[in-house]
């Protein structure tokens, strides 16, 4: 079984997407805090690692999915820089730790947002952070050419995670749809697939 390092599997839409993802490979799940991952406990094929630097030990790797980020309001210094930590330099980190043990012909998936293209008002924090993760995902496409390694962005509106739902919002776009996307830009098909932004919406 191929093995995923994926980061951010213990949020929102990890809880939702990591159990479809485990369906097919080994999914390597980083997490902070065990407790973050009782809802995996009976779930076969997770496994949790308390650093990404632990990956190593599972190599070599099929892919890495970025499912990590966070979501403010605003365009202060404080919230500028917190987005771009948790929605850029999160991605980074793991690209740097899991790509020596990536093999050739490997997959790179982040998520990213609409947000990015359409610079909702209220949103420059988040919405620059997304972009310049979507500038680094499509120049790392053209990077790693050489070795067959895809690296992808998908971009949805709004996800229908538990806080979204709760809130009473609409138009959410089902993880169930993101799951799919990430399965499929994962497989065989998707191996002429790179530097792409690929839009989803309810």
């Amino acid at each position: 079984m191929k093995t995923l390092l994926i980061t951010g599997g213990t949020g929102g839409l990890g809880r939702d997407v990591v159990p479809i993802l485990a369906r097919e490979y080994r999914c390597l799940v980083v997490h902070r805090q065990p407790d973050s991952l009782e809802s995996f406990a009976a779930i076969e094929n997770v496994t949790p690692i308390d650093s990404l630097e632990r990956a190593a030990k599972f190599a070599p790797l099929r892919g890495i999915v970025a499912l990590a980020g966070a979501f403010s309001a605003g365009s202060s210094s404080d919230v500028t820089s917190a987005m771009i930590e948790a929605n850029l330099f999160s991605f980074v980190r793991a690209v740097e730790a899991g790509l020596p043990h990536l093999a050739d012909d490997g997959r790179i998936v982040a998520i990213s947002s609409a947000a990015s293209l359409h610079a909702p008002s209220g949103l420059a924090a988040y919405s620059a952070s997304k972009a310049a993760l979507n500038t680094f995902v499509r120049t790392l496409a053209a990077d790693l050419k050489p070795r067959r390694i895809t690296a992808n962005a998908i971009l949805p509106t709004s996800l229908a995670t538990p806080p979204m739902i709760a809130s009473g919002a609409t138009g959410l776009v089902p993880t169930a749809n993101v799951a799919a996307c990430i399965l499929y830009l994962l497989g065989e098909a998707a191996s002429s697939v790179t530097g792409q932004w690929i839009e989803m919406s309810a």
